[in-house]
């Protein structure tokens, strides 16, 4: 095991000391600006799905989607911990800083899905509650382990993270038939250029983590070319719920403006020589702008 940073060591000196603010770090601890990516995106499967959801069960069903990928995100957290410790960016979480006792965090992550999960089974359905526990299942078991041994974790990562649209379709329809297969498909390929450019813009932190990242693995120049190649799946992956008839001509327009940009903007890294951190970054933002414009799209330009 790699050993600790001298920060997490000194943990019990700085563990959280009142209900507040151990409340705060287990909130931290579930990775709220990522889970809120996730509820985006449930959110807009249900809008996108045909019928209605009473909105009770609608925000019942969101806010037990919020709880499992907290627990997700809680038990990654809890694996990662020694490899959280030597990285920049992650070293102030509640575990490697030392807030958070990792007993509690464990606990926090195994026991909210024993009430999350039966919870969204009732008020989403059955094939919504599975799909949650196969992406908690692959996510934590799969993914996180695998992230040290091999950069097929990018694939397999990608796998869970497009759950969540698919489970919103189902808690409407109650089945996963085409059109959320289509919205499955769309985060599908939409997570790949943007875990490329994370791995590649934080590729040194990453390689203080041990952590077997695609740029790490294959080098700058393949990662811009596969950001270049997969930016090329997002316009017909867009234009999936316009063909099944989903949405309509606004959503399209959004859809094919901002793919068009952002596969342009994807291969200019073809050109880049050297080091490209900066373009990798800005490629990054560029990814979670175009999410949200398509998810608002989605919200205005659904048909219904």
């Amino acid at each position: 095991m790699t050993p600790l940073s001298p920060a997490a060591e000194e943990a019990p000196a700085r563990l959280a000391s009142t209900p507040l603010a151990l409340g705060r770090e287990l909130v931290l601890l579930s990775k709220p600006r990522l889970s809120g990516l996730v509820l985006l995106t449930t959110a807009g499967g249900m809008w996108l799905a045909p019928g209605r959801i009473h909105p009770a069960r609608a925000l019942l069903t969101v806010l037990c989607t919020a709880a499992v990928v907290g627990a997700a995100n809680a038990l990654n957290s809890y694996l990662e911990r020694e490899s959280d410790a030597l990285m920049h960016r992650t070293r102030d979480r509640p575990l490697p800083s030392g807030r958070l006792d990792p007993t509690l965090a464990l606990l926090f992550g195994l026991g909210v899905p024993v009430f999350a999960l039966p919870l969204l089974a009732l008020v989403a359905g059955p094939l919504t509650a599975a799909l949650a526990l196969l992406a908690l299942v692959s996510y934590v078991a799969v993914y996180t382990p695998l992230k040290r041994k091999s950069s097929l974790a990018l694939f397999v990562g990608a796998v869970p993270g497009a759950i969540p649209p698919l489970m919103g379709w189902t808690a409407v329809t109650g089945r996963a038939d085409l059109g959320g297969v289509a919205v499955f498909l769309l985060l599908l390929a939409w997570q790949l250029p943007h875990f490329i450019a994370i791995s590649l813009y934080l590729k040194e932190d990453y390689a203080r983590g041990g952590m077997k990242v695609f740029a790490l693995v294959h080098g700058d120049r393949m990662a811009r070319a596969w950001i270049a190649g997969t930016s090329l799946l997002l316009l017909p992956a867009s234009l999936l719920p316009v063909a099944l008839g989903l949405a309509s001509w606004v959503y399209g327009a959004v859809a094919v403006t901002a793919s068009v940009a952002f596969t342009g903007y994807a291969l200019t890294g073809l050109r880049l020589t050297g080091e490209s951190n900066r373009w990798a970054r800005r490629i990054f933002l560029a990814t979670l702008a175009y999410l949200v414009a398509l998810m608002g799209a989605l919200f205005l330009g659904a048909s219904r």
